[in-house]
C-alpha cells in the first residue's frame, strides 16, 4: 500500500511541476514578443520637429 501512495505522491508531484514550467514559459514567451515600447499616439496634430 505504501508503494502505491508512493508512486502516486511522486506523480503527483511530476505533473505539478511540469505545469508550472509551462506556464512560466508560456508567460515569458508573451512578454517577449510584446513590444517593449509602444508608438506614438496619433493626435491628428504635427510633430514638433527641430
Amino acid at each position: 500500500m505504501t508503494k502505491k501512495l508512493h508512486a502516486k505522491t511522486i506523480a503527483g508531484a511530476i505533473g505539478s511541476a511540469a505545469i508550472a514550467a509551462a506556464l512560466l514559459y508560456a508567460g515569458k514567451r508573451k512578454k517577449r514578443n510584446e513590444p517593449t515600447q509602444p508608438g506614438p499616439i496619433p493626435s491628428g496634430e504635427n510633430p514638433e520637429t527641430d
